[in-house]
């Protein structure tokens, strides 16, 4: 198997919080794994059917509060990328110098995931509150095509080292 180099990571990997992800998402990630020959791991506490291929597997995890996010934090190594809308997840990943993109193609980084958990508390206790927050916009065909564009820039940045000629 040829994985994508990142340094401090020869085998980077890409993990999905798979419960929530849109099915295009995963379905562009399936052919972005065969295509970078790059390990694809979604997680979930439900069976996933995933495409045959060396390169793609899913984790069922049992049932339970966050039981996915807590895997994929154990799985997780600097220099991978973890798909996931999930703020406390991102943040964790984050901790462990991993890359973290949501499926609306918007990352995770340093310099904004604070306030992110910021704004993500304060929705909360408004919701507690009672107050009617709603809810994210409907996922979009705008969505899909920049999370593609984000997903792509990655793949190339973390291209596996040219072989040498033998």
């Amino acid at each position: 198997m040829i994985a994508l180099y990142c340094a401090g990571n020869p085998y980077m990997q890409v993990l999905v919080d798979a419960d929530a992800c849109p099915a295009v998402i995963k379905d562009m990630l399936f052919r972005a794994a065969r295509r970078a020959e790059v390990q694809l791991t979604l997680v979930a506490n439900q069976y996933l059917r995933t495409p045959p291929s060396p390169f793609i597997k899913s984790i069922q995890v049992p049932a339970g509060f966050d039981a996915a996010d807590a895997r994929i934090v154990e799985l997780v190594e600097a220099g991978d990328l973890v798909i996931t809308a999930d703020i406390p997840l991102a943040a964790a990943v984050l901790e462990k110098n991993a890359q973290a993109l949501d499926p609306r193609g918007n990352w995770f980084t340093r310099e904004n995931i604070q306030e992110r958990l910021t704004m993500r508390d304060v929705m909360d206790q408004l919701r507690n509150a009672g107050i009617e927050t709603g809810g994210p916009a409907p996922f979009s065909a705008r969505d899909s095509k920049a999370f593609a564009s984000q997903l792509d820039r990655f793949l190339a940045r973390h291209s596996p080292p040219p072989r040498k000629a033998e």
